[in-house]
């Protein structure tokens, strides 16, 4: 069951409300310049955590979009952890102005979480997926799939947030977590899996189809 809705995620709590103290003092004290420059930065905040409602497609074997964002590279792979073998990949970059929370591309049970420490490169780059700082869901289908949704850390975001622990089941479009700043999602499917989007194509988390298992 989702139980992360509402306007704003509560994440974002700490940052509005120290930006809006901030304000506050600032205006006291007489520094209404920068009272509005942290104003400012508080509305931007406040839009960064935004939480917005998606329509989930019904159709049976589709995956969703994990995040919002663009389509960095769809593309083959060999993996040698979580899952061994050869796989298709598809990696999605979020800027720092797209919806930062992200949704389970399927349903079914988490398997496995594996974190990982690492560096902070920019998102958009091809060793950002192999060295950055990451957060591995290995999700099973009720049909006995296996998929991978990793969440990776970028250039400025330093936190990575996940809602479920192993066991759980999650349903498709179900938030799941979200990575504070922009970052980047990748999902890893199995290779008979049918590839939906292309490199360079804008998606929506719980909406826009990705591929079908």
């Amino acid at each position: 069951m989702d139980q992360h809705t509402g306007y704003i995620v509560r994440e974002g709590a700490p940052f509005i409300g120290g930006l809006g103290i901030l304000t506050v003092a600032l205006f006291w004290l007489g520094f209404k310049a920068v009272a509005v420059v942290a104003f400012a930065a508080m509305l931007f905040v406040v839009f960064f955590f935004r939480n917005p409602e998606r329509t989930v497609p019904g159709e049976k074997g589709i995956l969703v979009s994990p995040a919002d964002g663009r389509v960095l590279k769809v593309e083959e792979v060999q993996l040698d952890g979580l899952l061994k073998g050869r796989f298709r990949k598809v990696s999605i970059f979020m800027n720092i102005f797209n919806v930062h929370v992200n949704r389970a591309p399927f349903t079914g049970r988490v398997e496995k979480i594996e974190y990982h420490g690492g560096k902070f490169l920019s998102a958009n780059l091809d060793k950002a997926s192999a060295d950055n700082e990451k957060n591995s869901l290995l999700i099973r289908t009720e049909e006995g799939k296996a998929f991978l949704t990793i969440q990776i850390a970028g250039l400025i975001a330093r936190r990575i947030v996940c809602w479920v622990g192993e066991g759980l089941e999650v349903t498709r479009g179900q938030r799941f977590g979200l990575i504070c700043f922009g970052s980047r999602l990748e999902v890893v499917l199995p290779l008979e899996s049918k590839i939906l989007v292309q490199a360079g194509q804008k998606v929506r988390a719980g909406e826009t189809p990705i591929g079908v298992l």
